[in-house]
Parts: structure tokens; sequence; C-alpha cells
């Protein structure tokens, strides 16, 4: 295991005005070093792609593609339903009005 995840080399540093901001930079480091070694994986893993999992995800991002499409359709079937409900309301007050008189 690195020394930065059991030592804090920062504790008691006379630099430092509080324990705490020790603690915080000890955060600090094992939180970068934690950092590199993800992006040491990430650039392994990388480096080799999984023909499997690309045509996976291209297969998923199609169906993403009609799903969203589906979810515009019906977003829209809605709006021009309730515009043509408002409508025809509005047309209907017009012809009681009218036909009241004016009233």
């Amino acid at each position: 295991m690195d020394d930065v995840y059991t030592h804090n080399p920062y504790a008691g540093h006379p630099q430092l005005s509080s324990p705490l901001q020790g603690e915080v930079l000890w955060e600090y480091a094992k939180l970068a070093r934690t950092i590199r070694r993800v992006d040491n994986l990430t650039k392994t893993t990388s480096s080799t792609p999984n023909d499997a999992l690309l045509a996976e995800l291209r297969t998923l991002e199609r169906k993403m593609g009609l799903v969203l499409t589906l979810f515009k359709a019906s977003v829209w079937a809605i709006i021009t339903d309730t515009e043509a409900e408002e409508e025809q309301r509005a047309s209907e007050r017009e012809h009681a009005s009218a036909a009241n008189g004016g009233y």
C-alpha cells in the first residue's frame, strides 16, 4: 500500500495554521493518487476496445434514439390535442354567447 494512504505527511507541519489544514491536504493527496490510478486504468482498458461492448452500445444508442423520437411525438400530440381542445372550448363559448344574444 502506498505511504500516502497510511501516513499523513502534513500532520504537524510548521507552515500550517491548524491540524484541519493538514487533514484536508492529506485527503487531497489521497484523492490525487486515486485519480491517477483511475486514469491509468482507463488508459489501459481504452487502448483495447471491446468490440462486443461497442456493438451493444450502438444498439442501445439506436433504441434510445427511437425512444426519444417516440417521446417527442407523444409530447407534440399532447400539445396539439390541448390546443385543439382550447380552440373548441373558445368556439363553443362564442356560439353560446351569440345564441344568448351577446350576453
